[in-house]
Formats: structure tokens, sequence, C-alpha cells
């Protein structure tokens, strides 16, 4: 299975969504709608896109519209990961005109944000063409949206870093700062790790990546903000020893050389705190 064509369960994604909506429908509803469509009203809608991408956040647009009438007929035309050109219907909707407007900018909300995260992924999995190195997000994620996101990524071809703080044993340079220093950090870890749990360190200098490799207890070295003749130092001082990640400032014209360079992941913030919103409509 490619990371395109995982997914979670409806459960997992349904209170993102029914918290969206009880925010745009706030205590009384949708009153424009309820004001101006009559009773009975039936329409056809469709969800275009009105510019090339990868798809995203179908299934959360499909909640959406589930969720304010069980009673609306979706059917997707371009599921989650799949590449979309200007006027394609990415889904359509039938049913009460009412319940597709009171739906209607939640689910183009979250469908434009997630597709526009998916299609800066893929532009960064296509500079990594040729080489093994995978992309990855981080934590660098919107409050309470980070699972939909993280999804939208791995609809762009991308993988996921750890979701959260109980994931995986991840040392960063503060942890190594205020414990004493690299040797320290990796004693202590290794001390309390569960066999189910991956070590991964940080370092920004060649010395400290040496200390790492003879201490041991690290399964991957975050190498951050490194040039890349260091990067490229880095990844042949591991010697596959350790997953090597490079991280730090990585925005999408430096990741061909990045990749270049030998290491297994490249993990950007980017991809989910600066994408942009791809333009999706809704028209009737």
């Amino acid at each position: 299975m490619t990371p395109a064509h995982m997914t979670v369960p409806d459960l997992i994604l349904e209170p993102l969504v029914r918290g969206a909506l009880l925010e745009d429908l706030g205590q009384y509803g949708d009153i424009t709608t309820r004001a101006v469509i009559p009773a009975g009203t039936t329409y056809d809608a469709r969800i275009n896109a009105r510019e090339p991408g990868v798809v995203s956040g179908m299934r959360i647009a499909a909640l959406a519209f589930r969720l304010v009438d069980p009673a609306l007929k979706v059917t997707t035309r371009l599921p989650d990961g799949a590449a979309c050109n200007p006027g394609d219907t990415l889904m359509e909707i039938s049913g009460p005109a009412a319940s597709i407007l009171s739906a209607e900018r939640v689910a183009l909300n979250f469908a434009g944000r997630l597709s526009g995260i998916a299609t800066l992924t893929a532009g960064f999995v296509a500079e990594t063409s040729g080489t093994h190195t995978r992309i990855t997000c981080t934590r660098k994620t919107t409050p309470g949206l980070r699972v939909a996101e993280k999804l939208a990524v791995l609809h762009g071809g991308g993988f996921n870093h750890r979701f959260g703080l109980s994931d995986a044993i991840l040392i960063k340079d503060n942890h190594i700062a205020a414990a004493g220093g690299v040797r320290e950090v990796l004693e202590a870890a290794k001390a309390v790790a569960s066999h189910m749990v991956r070590v991964e360190i940080e370092v920004d200098r060649l010395d400290q990546l040496e200390t790492v490799l003879a201490t041991g207890g690290a399964d991957v070295v975050l190498l951050d903000n490194m040039d890349t003749p260091t990067l490229r130092a880095a990844v042949a001082l591991a010697a596959g020893r350790l997953v090597t990640e490079a991280s730090g400032n990585m925005q999408l014209p430096r990741i061909a050389e990045v990749a270049a360079t030998g290491v297994d992941y490249i993990s950007s913030g980017a991809l989910t705190h600066s994408a942009r919103t791809l333009d999706l409509g809704l028209d009737f």
C-alpha cells in the first residue's frame, strides 16, 4: 500500500468535521438559507477544481455534507490522492438545496486546505526522483487538525513523522542543553526506552554525530540546518548505521540538492504550515 492509499476510520475524522460545522452554524443554523430557499427545493451541485493539483479532503467533505443531512447523495468523482486539472469535478452532491448550502463552506475549507497540502507535498516528492529519499512532515500543523493534515501529506506521496510527543523519543537541541550533552541524553533514553519505541536525536555538527555513533542507543539522527557538503559528510559518516533525516528550512528549491546527498528522509514543516489552499469551488 502506498502512502496515498492509507486512510483512517471516519470515526476519527468525524469530530473534526462536526466541530467545524458547529462553529459555522452557530446557535441557530443557517439563517440566510432558511430565509431565501423555499422548503422542498432540491438541487445538483458539484465541487470543481479551478486549478491543477492533488486532491485531498474528499472523505472529509463528504462527511460534512452527510452530517448536515444524511439524505444528501454524495458521489466522489476524484478520490483523495488523485491528480486534478481545472474544470475537473471532484464530487457531486444532490438533494435538498438548503442542506448543500449549509455544509458548503466547511466542505470547501477542508478540501481546499488539504488539497493544497497534498499538492505542495507532491511537488517536494517530485524533486526526489531518482533517489531513495522520502519526504516527511513535522508537528507544525494547525492545532486540532493534525490527523487531517498528515493524511493530506500521504495523499501527496509523502510520509508521516511522529504524530505527537508520545509516539517516539525525539531528542532535540534543547533537551541536550538541559540534560548536559549528547552522551548523557542517549544514556538516559537507553535506560527507559521500550523495545517498541524508536529514538531519534538531533545534531547540527559532525562531532556530535560521532558521539551519537560511539554512544549508541539512537535509531535515527536528525541532521539539522546543515549545508549540503556537511549533509553529504554526515551521511557518509553514518554509513547506514542510523536512519538519516535532513531538516531545517527545507524549501522546495533545495530538495533535489539535499536528496542527492543520500539522506533517507527530508522533513519539512512547510508542507503543512505554508501550503497554499487549492482553488476549489462548489457550483450549482
